[in-house]
């Protein structure tokens, strides 16, 4: 019995220990079961730029608010199927009413995501469960973030992750010990 206590409380501190240290930094760790979101510029010009971060402003005030208490991917796959017609509907307004003559393609599903290397964490390439939005020929940089959980939002409201970092981790080590 005293080394089954002894064992807990050794795995306990060392769980302290490692959560100290990774909410001391600006880490967003992406957990595994994700969507991503990817709003592709037709090119780099000033306006396709332009129009790429008012689509972007558009998810991140329309459907990243929808997943905020959201608690299963699956709720979240419904959430956002939900709201592609109107999605569709709204970045047609949008290029018209900005005078914007681009052609764009909303696909929700698998989708390429290339490698990347942001705040210190690296992201390999791969097909990702994502929202993409590609703009006319979608050669431009591109805007992404996580949608669920819905990090976006977190990020964009504060930049303080360090409590979903948290408790994702907190979450999946309980996991893993019980």
């Amino acid at each position: 019995m005293k080394k089954i206590i002894l064992i807990v409380i050794t795995v306990v501190v060392a769980l302290l220990v490692y959560i100290n240290v990774n909410a001391e930094t600006d880490e967003i760790i992406i957990p595994e079961a994700a969507i991503r979101v990817r709003v592709i510029a037709n090119s780099n010009t000033i306006q396709d730029q332009s129009m790429k971060m008012k689509v972007k402003e558009y998810i991140e005030k329309t459907i990243s608010p929808k997943l905020i208490d959201v608690e299963s991917i699956e709720e979240a796959r419904t959430i956002i199927n939900n709201e592609l017609e109107q999605l569709n509907q709204e970045i047609e307004v949008l290029f018209q009413n900005n005078n914007y003559n681009q052609e764009f393609l909303i696909h929700f599903g698998d989708n390429y995501f290339p490698e990347k290397d942001y705040k210190g964490v690296h992201y390999e390439a791969g097909a990702y469960q994502s929202l993409v939005v590609t703009i006319g020929e979608g050669e431009g940089d591109n805007w992404w973030c996580v949608l669920f959980p819905p990090l976006c939002l977190l990020e964009a409201n504060d930049n303080d992750t360090s409590d979903v970092e948290y408790q994702f981790f907190v979450t999946k080590m309980l996991e893993k010990i019980f």
